[in-house]
Parts: structure tokens; C-alpha cells; sequence
């Protein structure tokens, strides 16, 4: 699913098309996990909230849109959730999850990897990154700031 250069200057509309597709085609994975019998009596009642959560999450790392996390994705995914690895580590972190031996995380992998029992490290991470998220939200009106509090 890469982008042509064709010479077409409304690359945004062309990067909502392309990002639109990606959508419709995680949606279909996901259908299938929602009719899947073994899932429906393993405590996921809240499977269609959580698979939502996991495709926006797939989307967000899926830089190039090109359906796998690549290990440079994942280095810059880890980055940003100030978790830099080292490439051994972000490879060991591929090889935990991907169960086609690409090199690479399909986005059927990364679900199996967040619905399953098995606690990778990636898993976690996102899993604590994601109640980080939750718990740093700010309630109420912000205090009132002077020059002399700011950095």
C-alpha cells in the first residue's frame, strides 16, 4: 500500500484515501475477531472497544501504511513512549510476536499479541504506556501561573 508520486501535489487527500484504506482493511481483520467463537467466552466483553483501541494504535506505528511494523516503526514507536531499545532488543521484540518469521509485525500478529496470554515485552509497554496515559489526565481548572513559576 505505498503512495505513487505521480506528480499529484494533493498528497493529503491522497494520504486520507491511503490512510481510509488501511482503516477499512483493519476493520475486516477485526470482523474476524469478532466472530470468532473461541474469543467470545474468554472474558472479552469489551472486545470491540478493545479492537477499535488496537487498530488506532496499529495506525498511529504504521508510518508508511504498509500493514506491518518494521523495525525502524517500531524503534521510533519505542522513542516516543520514551522506551529507546537497541536493535538487538527491537529485533528480539519482533521475534516475540511475529509468528510469519517476515521480519515484520502484520497487524493480525499485533492483535493475537494483545488479545493473548503471553506477556511479551512489547505488551507490556504499550499495556503501561496506555494506563500512563489514563492516570496523567488532569482534573479541574489549571492553577493560575505567574512568570515567576515558569521554567
Amino acid at each position: 500500500m505505498s503512495v505513487t508520486n505521480n506528480n499529484n501535489y494533493q498528497g493529503g487527500k491522497t494520504y486520507g484515501r491511503l490512510k481510509s484504506h488501511q482503516s477499512e482493511a483493519l476493520d475486516e481483520i477485526n470482523q474476524t475477531y469478532l466472530h470468532d467463537d473461541a474469543l467470545k467466552g474468554d472474558g472479552f466483553e469489551d472486545l470491540p472497544e478493545r479492537l477499535e483501541s488496537y487498530k488506532e494504535q496499529f495506525m498511529e506505528f504504521d508510518e508508511d501504511n504498509s500493514g506491518d511494523i518494521d523495525i525502524m516503526e517500531l524503534k521510533r514507536m519505542m522513542e516516543k513512549l520514551g522506551q529507546a531499545k537497541t536493535h538487538l532488543e527491537l529485533k528480539k521484540m519482533i521475534a516475540e510476536v511475529d509468528t510469519t518469521n517476515s521480519g515484520t509485525i502484520h497487524y493480525d500478529e499485533f492483535v493475537d499479541m494483545m488479545l493473548g496470554s503471553k506477556s511479551s515485552v512489547l505488551k507490556l509497554i504499550l499495556m503501561f504506556e496506555k494506563k500512563a496515559k489514563e492516570s496523567q489526565q488532569p482534573v479541574g481548572i489549571p492553577p493560575p501561573r505567574d512568570l515567576s513559576s515558569l521554567p
